[in-house]
């Protein structure tokens, strides 16, 4: 039988189907399509699995594009059901909780590679802006993430009163501040600036400092505080 003419990984050669390739030679050895259809299984009539697997890739933007997408949008690729979908999702869900893991045991700056990875997994791949603060103990560790307002984010819709009643809650030292952009800009406004200000004002009356203010989006997250603007 032609290889592709089944849409699952077992019409493939038996050297060639990425679970043996994995196991005899371990992860690495298998391309991003290959792991991805390990996830999905079978593909749709007409298109393999791999093949199901690449169009992710390429439509998404590769891996880190497809781990910073939701749900709603993995509906646009057609054989991709309830199903694979929430498989997907349930993937990017364990990376995110990973990376806060890494960043409770941690202080948080020893791996600010982690902190821009995970504020892209929470943030980046939303349609909306969504503004969010890390609250961290003494030593930098993440204690929680919360997402607290949404919407056109501004001086007036971003209440300081909230923010310092939930570093009171959590008992934080120090947090970080992030919010995404949409629209893929990552330069902070002269809005995100005042914005900033004003939260450290509020937060400084309860011995809580701000650390950094990230501007999220699905490809980067900039640092106000490498910018020189905290």
């Amino acid at each position: 039988m032609n290889g592709l003419a089944s849409t699952g990984l077992k019409s493939l050669p038996s050297d060639a189907r990425p679970r043996e390739k994995l196991l005899a030679r371990g992860p690495s050895a298998l391309s991003d399509a290959e792991l991805l259809a390990l996830l999905l299984r079978t593909g749709m009539a007409g298109k393999h699995v791999i093949q199901l697997a690449q169009e992710l890739l390429d439509r998404f933007g590769g891996v880190g594009g497809l781990l910073h997408t939701g749900a709603e949008a993995l509906k646009v690729i057609k054989g991709l059901g309830p199903a694979k979908r929430a498989e997907v999702v349930a993937v990017l869900e364990l990376a995110r909780r990973a990376l806060a893991q890494e960043l409770q045991q941690k202080p948080l700056f020893d791996s600010p590679k982690a902190v821009r990875e995970y504020l892209q997994l929470q943030l980046g791949a939303k349609a909306h802006e969504v503004f969010a603060v890390l609250f961290l103990d003494s030593q930098n560790r993440l204690i929680a993430l919360e997402e607290l307002f949404r919407g056109t984010l501004t001086q007036t819709s971003v209440y300081p009163r909230e923010v310092v009643l939930r570093a009171l809650h959590h008992h934080a030292a120090s947090v970080v501040l992030a919010h995404n952009h949409p629209s893929g800009e990552a330069r902070p406004s002269r809005a995100d600036e005042a914005l900033t200000q004003t939260l450290k004002a509020a937060l400084a009356l309860v011995d809580v400092r701000v650390l950094d203010h990230f501007i999220v989006t699905r490809d980067q997250a900039a640092s106000m505080a490498e910018l020189g603007l905290i």
